[in-house]
């Protein structure tokens, strides 16, 4: 990683994706200001070669096996956020701002319990786990995780000692320093930038790129990507950019800090991707 964490006090010629356009509650000539600066580390993965590799259900498979951890980290985002700006004990008391209550809320209702058909609901990383079972990809390493991860867990002993590729490592380490260490402004950039508005255009590479010769096995990561597009595409991303610029207000080093924690989270995205080629290629040789 290039970037330094803070402490815990698009396409050639435009931004990969649009800064948002002029609403009452985004502070658009900030948040334009930072999506400007990130959109190199944008575009390079929107032009990642992770793509262009994934050629045959096999590949599909090596791919899953990794990206299941960013499936599942993402909570780690959320999680921290709703408890930190919402009420999550008792007594209850409000807490914190009702609009930001309001956004967070409507993010983790689609993303731990999204109806999937009448009277189906499921979170979105229950979602890709069928999706992996139904590709044939190997579950093991990521349940193996999760089982052994409880509130009494010392982090940094779980993640070290799991059998898990070493970006894979890197990219949690990450999500879980973010969410557990620095300010909330912060951890909603990284929620923001490192992922809500960021994956509607991953995802539609990743569509494009699935290997048609397996599409019969590969309906379900389909449904998981399609489903994120369209959350990520229309409501999250507006509701993250929202939350973000109501933490920073108009604090120059809130600002900052954002833009520090949206590098680096990006640049983990970068990492992982590469950990994914790196595997594709030790299975061809």
């Amino acid at each position: 990683m290039t970037v330094q964490m803070p402490s815990s006090q698009g396409q050639t010629g435009e931004t990969l994706r649009r800064a948002p356009s002029n609403d009452g509650e985004i502070n658009t000539a900030r948040m334009a200001e930072l999506l400007a600066v990130i959109a190199p580390l944008e575009k390079r993965l929107a032009d990642h070669p992770v793509y262009d590799r994934l050629r045959s259900i096999e590949d599909v498979r090596v791919f899953m096996s990794h990206h299941v951890f960013a499936v599942w980290d993402f909570m780690t985002l959320l999680k921290a956020l709703q408890i930190r700006l919402t009420s999550t004990s008792l007594p209850w008391r409000p807490v914190g701002d009702p609009t930001t209550r309001r956004l967070i809320n409507e993010i983790v209702l689609a993303e731990e319990s999204d109806e999937l058909g009448p009277g189906q609901y499921a979170s979105h990383y229950e979602m890709y786990l069928q999706a992996m079972a139904q590709a044939g990809a190997p579950a093991t390493a990521i349940e193996s995780l999760v089982s052994r991860w409880d509130e009494s867990s010392a982090a940094h002993e779980v993640v070290e000692g799991a059998e898990i590729p070493e970006p894979v490592r890197a990219f949690v380490s990450h999500t879980w320093r973010v969410a557990m260490t620095l300010e909330d402004h912060s951890v909603a950039a990284a929620f923001a930038l490192g992922r809500e508005t960021l994956l509607p255009n991953l995802f539609e590479r990743l569509v494009a790129s699935l290997p048609k010769t397996a599409s019969a096995s590969l309906t379900g990561l389909e449904d998981y990507l399609n489903r994120h597009i369209e959350l990520d595409g229309d409501v999250h991303n507006t509701l993250s950019l929202r939350m973000l610029s109501l933490l920073c207000g108009d604090d120059d080093q809130k600002w900052k800090d954002a833009l520090v924690v949206a590098q680096s989270s990006l640049e983990a995205r970068i990492a992982l991707w590469d950990g994914v080629v790196k595997a594709l290629d030790r299975r061809l040789n």
